[in-house]
């Protein structure tokens, strides 16, 4: 650490000494979360817990109007390709100075939260701290030890304790979260395999298990606690989700009653996902429809999010030293609105390189006759999506039924309907050809089989 550093850690809350560690995916190489966990009263079988959510301070190392902060405003956030990370700060900061990494000094802005076993909170605290995390696991290691396989080999009792029983206290969080009214829709993540010549070999998935879902309810509480700690009155930036549109919404309920039995799950979750507005960044707070907070904000993620670092400022100036935040509630609305089109464009760019290395993949299984099933229903035609690796691909209407038939498209109830009553709706089940993978156009073209 630098001689500026070492003076910074004398100024804060020193948490070098409780048990600390992270939980990434395996290929991560930045770590700007990390949980801490302590047993500050066990008696009389009524357990009191420490636990902090420590988040890298990335405002320490990126001040206001310089050339870095500069340039992470104007990136917005990280963009995710199949291929390659595209960072929005240098790899310099979001690698070595600001991640977490074990046996390393690191400063940290954090929440540290007294819980009882029931995971409710008694008390908290908002402070600048310096951590040095004792171990980093990947998802797979941390779920390995909630499940309790017989077969790992745990040579930490402590870790072993602290994730069993943040495990237990996530479960709670979560359970009061859905009874108030949050949705659940979980999605497996795309992944792929690639040779040396970034060429794909395979696809697989990855969804959310009990370990993700322990860090995700940490994390989730500390952005609605800073949320709700700033109060009102005051210009911040919300993490806002509106109410989802009401005629999509009665849409599908008509199409389920309509349906019946014969909808699949896919198909209900795909037009619930449909319904919902995009989630976005405002000094407006109108709450979170989705997680069903009144309040909430983006705090844990500065290495990869500049509405997380814009937070940490204010948090800094409202919370930590009591400043006066010099932006107006213009001003800094102008800035969340540039941080939303800028997710925007980023998860736009993330779906594109994803449909490139699908049309890749799909390029080597021309002539191929598999399994799929309907995913969307335009006037053109159907998307297909296939059972196994989940490539989209196109059927054109041209290319439905015999010759001269006519087909209807019937918006409402999300189908194509021939003049002779066959049709086809969103979630039947269909065997499709694949004649064609248009790389440079990342098109995938189907035929019904």
């Amino acid at each position: 650490m630098s001689i500026i550093e070492q003076s910074e850690i004398l100024r804060r809350r020193d948490m070098r000494d409780v048990f600390t560690f992270t939980i990434d995916p395996a290929d991560a190489k930045d770590f700007d979360d990390a949980l801490s966990f302590a047993v500050v009263n066990d008696e009389d079988q009524s357990p009191i817990f420490q636990i902090g959510v420590h988040i890298a301070d990335v405002s320490f190392y990126v001040r206001p109007n310089t050339k870095v902060d500069d340039d992470a405003y104007k990136r917005g956030t990280s963009v995710y390709l199949v291929d390659r990370v595209l960072p929005m700060l240098p790899e310099e900061l979001c690698n070595d100075k600001c991640s977490l990494r074990p046996n390393e000094d690191k400063l940290c802005m954090s929440v540290v939260f007294t819980m009882d076993a029931d995971a409710r909170v008694l008390k908290y605290k908002i402070c600048r701290t310096v951590i040095r995390s004792n171990a980093r696991l990947n998802y797979d290691e941390a779920q390995e030890i909630i499940i309790k396989n017989s077969k790992l080999k745990i040579k930490n009792e402590e870790l072993s304790d602290a994730i069993t029983i943040l495990h237990s206290l996530a479960q709670k969080l979560r359970a009061e979260r859905i009874a108030n009214g949050a949705l659940t829709i979980e999605q497996e993540e795309m992944r792929f395999r690639l040779d040396e010549h970034g060429h794909p070999t395979e696809i697989y998935f990855e969804q959310s298990n009990e370990a993700h879902h322990l860090i995700e309810e940490f994390m989730l509480l500390a952005n609605r606690t800073v949320a709700k700690a700033v109060g009102s009155g005051r210009p911040f930036v919300y993490r806002v989700h509106d109410l989802p549109n009401a005629d999509k919404l009665d849409e599908l309920q008509a199409f389920k009653r309509k349906m019946g039995k014969r909808v699949s799950q896919q198909a209900i979750d795909m037009l619930t996902i449909r319904a919902q507005a995009k989630a976005v960044y405002s000094t407006y707070n109108i709450g979170h429809y989705g997680l069903a907070f009144t309040h909430y904000t983006h705090f844990t993620s500065p290495i990869r999010r500049y509405p997380d670092l814009m937070v940490h400022r204010l948090v800094e100036k409202y919370i930590l030293t009591g400043k006066k935040e010099t932006l107006t509630r213009e001003e800094l609305e102008e800035k969340c609105e540039h941080c939303s089109a800028c997710e925007q464009e980023a998860a736009q760019a993330e779906r594109d390189s994803i449909k490139l290395f699908q049309t890749m993949w799909m390029n080597d299984h021309i002539g191929e006759i598999l399994p799929g099933h309907i995913c969307g229903v335009t006037e053109f035609g159907l998307f297909v999506q296939l059972d196994e690796s989940r490539c989209e691909g196109l059927v054109h209407i041209s290319k439905i039924g015999e010759p001269g038939e006519y087909w209807q498209y019937d918006e409402k109830n999300y189908r194509l309907v021939c003049e002779n009553k066959k049709s086809y709706t969103l979630g039947d089940a269909v065997t499709v050809k694949v004649v064609r993978a248009d790389i440079n156009r990342a098109q995938i073209d189907f035929e019904i089989s």
